[in-house]
């Protein structure tokens, strides 16, 4: 009896211990961080299906303290409705499965909360099968008339009659927010009545095209462009009303794929990598969101896949590279787990999430929120990218491979480079040393009429492309002639490799620089003309390549084609603010963050660009590394993070150098 007395007080005790440890836990948590303040989170999700009955069944409170007390996230994002529109919760809005063993929403709730961890919910928009099974009448409508069975209708009432009602009983959980997937990429051509009636009040015209190069297209395009982002800001704005706090981000909205300013009241900016060659997939998208003007992250796959649910878990190495891309153009990161199908965690996962979060911290205050300081612009044409784009908001979609071929090439060169589109430049030109035009066959009038008065006022553009520079032949300095397609080779002397690609032949005018040269089958006793100009147009200089290079670039990566980009650049480029030599796998990105000036340093060593390769952590390290930075005064100091090593330099004029003797992944040097 005094042994079982005894087992019960301190069964009860330590029982006590556990709840009063508990109790100043919840005492003492923190509100969980706005995500604008949010830096670091993960992302976990199962699509449910009708058939997912166990729900919750070995989904533990534990499981989530240790995820929680291990890996410490901001925030993370957990399931919710997938794209087949079957949620994984208890609905009285939507569709679920039948039965639940948990309602685990309301226990990620109480954890998170515990912890002061935000909490988000992945929750599929346009996309949503199971609704479209009830309501076929909600559903966009085919060029041929027959109703989809995957996209809703934006133009019709699943925004009001389920979306909005459904995330609003999810706010009433205490969510944070929703990352609304399968919503600016889902959604296609709709010929429903609503839209093609929207479509004719709005433009006038009444035969409807049906197709790329049908007339009006790209004007129904433009008109369901405008409803999707309608679609969006109104359920952001009825969220909004009915909790203010609630966090609301489409995701891919206002990005890469999107390429338009924010003009609704989404509260950040996401979207999630491609699952291979995810690094050089980090380094174009969050240049192409940075400059978008709200908060922002992306999300690195945690496993490599071709889309085909055969999943390689990602080592942390490979995803510590990924997310040196993002933290170096200032942006929040995160990384994507999927969950059981009930809903359950791999905790066998969280140990490389451990390693990936401790990467991530030991930047955090040298990277978030930082500010890129401006060198090279690489211009994102809006107008470019649409009149190219048989669909609304399709992504690159093989339209983009020009502008991301030049930007491998650029930032394999070590050039600091920027993704602004027009609303990013307008009225700020002079700002940048250099603006390159990446093959855009169409430009915006007043754009381009902007870009010639920012190289007459000293700027140095550079125009590259067979088409593109047919914007330019009255500043080019050079005299066009006919085009001239195949069997050419394009580079420097002794340094050419074949191209595809049309070259648009020109004559200079006196006192226009010409490089490089065009010939015949890598044959330099058959030169057929020179690949590009520099002229002087005004206080500045305008040079153009008559050759397209980038889309060819991701399909056939040459080091002929990288060096002569680099010796066009070296002839107007002539003061960069930051040179790097020693190796030509390292990207450099340059910021400032308050008064201190940061140049980030990543290791681009690794198997990431073959898409055979799903994992790898052989990202050997580079060294020793010649960095050089122009300033007009002496720094008082150079410390390189993380790690606080203080760095050793030399000043000569302007310039200061100092050795990097190996570089692993990623450093900051910040310069104060």
């Amino acid at each position: 009896m005094k042994y079982t007395l005894s087992l019960f007080l301190a069964i009860w005790a330590a029982g006590n211990v556990v709840a009063q440890q508990r109790s100043a836990v919840q005492t003492n948590r923190q509100a969980p961080l706005r995500r604008a303040d949010s830096f670091f989170g993960l992302h976990f999700d199962f699509h449910a299906e009708k058939g997912d009955t166990a729900i919750g069944r070995t989904l533990t409170e534990g499981m989530i303290d240790t995820l929680l007390t291990r890996v410490r996230p901001d925030f993370i994002q957990v399931d919710c409705k997938g794209h087949q529109g079957v949620s994984s919760y208890p609905t009285k809005i939507g569709y679920s499965p039948d039965r639940f063993v948990k309602n685990t929403l309301e226990l990620f709730r109480t954890v998170t909360r515990r912890h002061g961890v935000g909490l988000y919910v992945h929750y599929s928009g346009v996309w949503d099968f199971e609704a479209l099974r009830h309501h076929p009448t909600w559903a966009r409508v085919e060029p041929g008339g027959k109703l989809d069975t995957r996209a809703m209708s934006v133009y019709g009432p699943y925004v009001d009659s389920l979306l909005i009602p459904q995330l609003k009983e999810i706010s009433d959980y205490g969510v944070d927010g929703v990352w609304v997937d399968g919503d600016c990429w889902a959604t296609v051509p709709d010929y429903g009545p609503a839209a093609l009636q929207a479509f004719r009040s709005e433009t006038g015209i009444q035969d409807v095209p049906k197709k790329k190069g049908d007339g009006g297209y790209d004007a129904l395009l433009e008109t369901q462009r405008r409803a999707f982002r309608r679609y969006v800001g109104h359920y952001a704005d009825e969220l909004h009303r009915y909790k203010p706090a609630f966090q609301v981000a489409s995701n891919w909205a206002f990005s890469s794929f999107m390429p338009e300013p924010v003009d609704i009241n989404v509260d950040f900016i996401s979207g999630d990598l491609a699952p291979t060659n995810s690094v050089n997939s980090a380094a174009y998208e969050a240049r192409c969101i940075a400059p978008q003007g709200k908060p922002w992250d992306l999300m690195a796959w945690s496993f490599g896949s071709n889309y085909d649910e055969v999943h390689s878990p990602k080592p942390a190495r490979q995803l510590c590279q990924e997310a040196a891309q993002v933290m170096a153009m200032g942006g929040g990161f995160q990384a994507y787990y999927t969950q059981q199908r009930d809903a359950s965690i791999r905790l066998w996962e969280v140990g490389v999430m451990e390693e990936l979060a401790r990467f991530c911290r030991a930047r955090q205050a040298y990277t978030h929120k930082a500010v890129p300081v401006p060198q090279i612009a690489l211009v994102y044409s809006s107008v470019g990218y649409k009149k190219l784009s048989t669909g609304i908001y399709p992504g690159s979609n093989g339209i983009n491979q020009a502008l991301i071929g030049i930007l491998d090439m650029l930032l394999y060169n070590q050039y600091p480079t920027e993704v602004l589109m027009e609303h990013h430049l307008r009225g700020r030109m002079q700002e940048y040393p250099v603006i390159i035009i990446p093959e855009w066959a169409t430009l915006d009038p007043t754009f381009r009429d902007e870009l010639v008065q920012y190289a007459r006022n000293g700027g140095k553009l550079v125009v590259i492309g067979s088409e593109a520079v047919l914007n330019f032949p009255d500043v080019l300095g050079v005299q066009l002639n006919n085009v001239v397609k195949g069997g050419l080779s394009v580079g420097l002397a002794n340094q050419i490799t074949d191209t595809p690609e049309t070259y648009q032949t020109f004559s200079p005018a006196a006192g226009t620089q010409t490089i490089g040269g065009i010939y015949r089958r890598r044959d330099m006793r058959n030169h057929v003309g020179p690949a590009a100009s520099i002229a002087p147009l005004g206080k500045g200089q305008i040079a153009a390549i008559y050759v397209n290079l980038g889309a060819n670039y991701l399909k056939r990566e040459t080091v002929q084609n990288r060096d002569f980009l680099k010796a066009v650049l070296n002839e107007v480029f002539l003061k960069p603010l930051v040179e790097v030599r020693g190796s030509g796998k390292v990207h450099v990105t340059v910021n400032r963050k308050g008064s201190q000036l940061l140049v980030n340093l990543i290791n681009m060593t690794g198997a990431h660009a073959n898409k055979a390769v799903h994992t790898y952590d052989d990202i050997a390290p580079v060294g020793p590394l010649t960095v050089s930075l122009r300033t007009p005064t002496k720094p008082k100091r150079i410390i390189r993070q993380p790690g606080n090593v203080p760095v050793r330099f030399t000043t000569e004029s302007d310039k200061i150098s100092l050795i990097i003797p190996k570089l692993d992944i990623h450093s900051v040097l910040v310069i104060e």
